[in-house]
Order: C-alpha cells, then structure tokens, then sequence
C-alpha cells in the first residue's frame, strides 16, 4: 500500500520549489538592506514556553499545538509561531548584552498547528518573521510594518489592504476589560463555548473569534481607542504619523486584537481578497510584556510573521509568480566509447568555473541527448565523440542556431568564464 503524506501537510515539487526560492530571496535581500539578521530556532521547544508566552486563553494554547512527552517525561511542543523561541533564545544567548540593541531579527521556516486544514492553512506551514527587541520607539513600530509592505510591493503583490489598532498595555487594558463584560454579559449564552469560558479569564479573545455568531454578536463592542491611556495613545499617533510621511497607507481596524495574548499597543495586519474567508496574510503587534513573561526584564518588542502558503496562493491568483530559468549553458553529450569520464571531468570543470552544466545519465543516443538538451533547454551542447576523444577537444553546438564548431577544453572555460557566450 502507497504511503501518502499525513493530512495537512504538503510537498513542495522541484517546479514549485523554485518560487519557493524567488520568495525566499526576495525576504533575504530586505532583511538584507534593513540591517536584520537570521536567527533559526529548534523546531520544537518546551511546552511551557508557548502556554506563558503566547497565553494559555489564545486558540493556539487550547487546541492547536502539537505536544507531546520524550522518553524523559518532558512536554515538548513542536513550535506554532516563532516569536516565543526568539525570545527565549534571546535571554538564554544573553544577546541583550551581547549586540546592539534593539536586536533586529529574521526567521523562516516551518511551524505547527492542528488546525483544519484548508486553502493557505496547513498542519505544517512557513512562515516569515521579524522581530525587533529592544525599544519602545513608535519609529520602531513603523520600521516593522514598513518592511512588510515592502516585501509585498517587492512581490508586487497587489488587492492588500493593512489594517492598525492599539490594543493597549496592562495600565488601560483593566478598564477596556471591564466595559467589554458590561456589553458582553447579557449575550453570553449566545456565543460559543470557547467564547464563553474566556468572558472572565480574557474577554478580548471573544473579538479575535472566527465563529460567524460570535462576531455579530460583538460587532458593536466598545473600542479600546476609546480607552487608551495617555502614552498608549500618544504612542498610536505617532505610528500613524510615520506611516503616513512613508506614504503607507492603512485603515484603522478599533476591534483587532490578534490571535496572541502577548500583544500590546500597537497591533496590525495585512489582507488580501485572493484568499477568501483566510484573507490575513500577515500579522504583529508590540510584545512589550513578553520577555519578561518568560523569565527576563521588561524589554520591548515587535515583529510580524507573514504566511508564506497564504503569499504563494496570492501570487497564483494574481498571475504574478517569476518565470524561473531552469536552463544549463552548457550540456554535455558524451557519444564514444569511454566518453563518459571525459564528458564527467569536462562537466566538473565547468561547474568549478560557476558556469551551469550538466550531462547525460541514462546512456543515451546523440539524437535522444539533443532532444533532452531542448528540454532543459540547455544554450550549448559540448559532443566528446571518437574524434573529440583522439584531439582532446570538443564540438561545441549553438542551440538557437545550430552554429557549431571544435574547440579544446581550455578555451570554452576560458569564454564561458567571461561570460561572452560567443562561440
């Protein structure tokens, strides 16, 4: 019997893969010229990091972490977001002593959720994220989401739309809690279960629920501008004000709060309508209480995380995804009898000179060679025949023009290593 992949998750094909690799470069070159480094996390962490640090009422915590016990009785938990393990590894590396502050972050790579899986939301899922920890700065706050637009514009992504809140801190939140319960509380039998249970525990999940009962019901719910303290709200202004000398543009969004309970002042996140009912593509906020939530000093923080299957979907929709050139310059067709090792050093030596080669693996005829040469296509085919074999040389033969001419080793190194292409 065929073993499948589990549900949920999903291979990513050599054709796919490549576009895989033009996202990927494009995060690289941003992260690149805004000054953030990469930093790579174990792909599962202690349970307890993600229970104290994302918060035990989120969805996250409740029922859509993987966890399990290793042989020493330890709960370990395969990682459902990255900002939690970059903080730990920033206290435990003692990095706030270590560099520059603020600490300026990247990640990519696989995380974890038992969610059901649909279009975009997978059990195993990319993301990309930055992370910023250090200062309480608004410019800091703009800094992140500027990055974000700017990988989408790079992507040239369009149809988005980024959404901004301030969701407070623990000096204003208390009183926001308190007028929510006051317009929650004759409504609670009608919301979910979940919701329910978090009415007294942390009421402003119930904003953050994806069920369609629940979101009409709070639909109407005070705004948490309306209670925003003095530096809470100053702080927003100035986001707001960076934004738009940036020319970014924004709607603000008063019931956003984010799926994580680690969130403070400012939240946002970016849409998109190629995705349907799963329209966010990306997500942040401040994390101001965070690292000491897991064991430090108070120190700010901030980041994003973007779905890179979200972006992958949006970029198929939009008919945008890059051409990628999969072609060799040159193709190697080895055609006597002990042509092969000739054909394998000639192919060698091209490669140490950075030039794209390749040859024939299945012991092909010269006609079935040039046909799979077309395929690839490939600009040049070397042939090391008899003849070639007896002179040390090979028959070079232009593609596009059926061009083609003998020449030594030596001398198509020498060329392609320039880059002429001339022959």
């Amino acid at each position: 019997m065929l073993i499948s992949a589990p549900p949920g998750t999903k291979d990513i094909l050599p054709e796919i893969s490549t576009h895989w690799q033009h996202i990927e470069d494009t995060i690289r070159q941003i992260c690149r010229q805004a000054a953030y480094l990469e930093i790579r996390t174990p792909i599962f962490e202690q349970t307890e990091l993600f229970s104290r640090g994302i918060g035990e009422t989120s969805d996250i915590v409740e029922k859509e972490m993987y966890t399990f016990t290793d042989r020493g009785g330890r709960s370990l938990t395969l990682r459902p977001e990255g900002t939690a393990s970059t903080v730990r590894a920033y206290l435990e590396n003692k990095l706030y002593a270590s560099t520059n502050q603020p600490l300026k972050v990247y990640y990519i790579g696989p995380m974890f959720r038992s969610e059901r899986p649909q279009a975009g939301r997978y059990h195993q899922f990319h993301q990309f994220g930055l992370e910023a920890i250090g200062s309480r700065e608004a410019v800091v706050d703009a800094e992140i989401i500027s990055l974000a637009a700017l990988f989408f514009k790079k992507l040239k992504l369009k149809d988005l739309t980024l959404y901004i809140n301030s969701v407070g801190c623990p000096q204003c939140r208390p009183n926001y809690r308190t007028k929510l319960q006051d317009f929650l509380r004759d409504k609670l039998p009608c919301l979910c279960k979940n919701c329910q249970s978090r009415f007294d525990r942390n009421p402003l999940r119930i904003l953050d629920c994806k069920n369609n009962e629940c979101g009409n019901l709070s639909q109407n719910a005070p705004e948490m501008l309306q209670c925003l303290c003095d530096e809470c709200g100053g702080h927003f202004e100035k986001v707001q004000k960076l934004l738009k000398s940036a020319n970014i543009d924004f709607q603000i969004d008063p019931h956003m709060v984010r799926g994580l309970d680690y969130y403070t002042k400012t939240a946002f996140e970016i849409q998109s309508t190629n995705l349907g009912a799963q329209n966010t593509i990306c997500g942040g906020g401040r994390y101001d209480g965070l690292v000491a939530e897991c064991g430090g000093e108070p120190t700010p923080g901030i980041g994003f995380a973007i779905g890179l299957e979200r972006t992958m979907i949006a970029l198929e929709k939009q008919g945008i995804l890059p051409k990628i050139d999969t072609s060799v310059q040159v193709f190697v067709a080895p055609i006597a009898e002990g042509a092969r090792e000739a054909a394998f050093k000639l192919v060698y030596e091209l490669r140490q000179n950075n030039i794209i080669a390749d040859m024939d693996h299945m012991g092909r005829s010269l006609k079935s060679q040039m046909r799979y040469a077309n395929k690839y296509p490939a600009k040049y085919v070397a042939v090391i025949g008899e003849d070639e074999l007896k002179s040390g040389q090979v028959t070079i033969k232009n593609m596009a023009t059926g061009e083609q001419q003998t020449t030594d080793a030596a001398q198509l190194m020498t060329i392609f290593s320039k880059g002429q292409e001339d022959l």
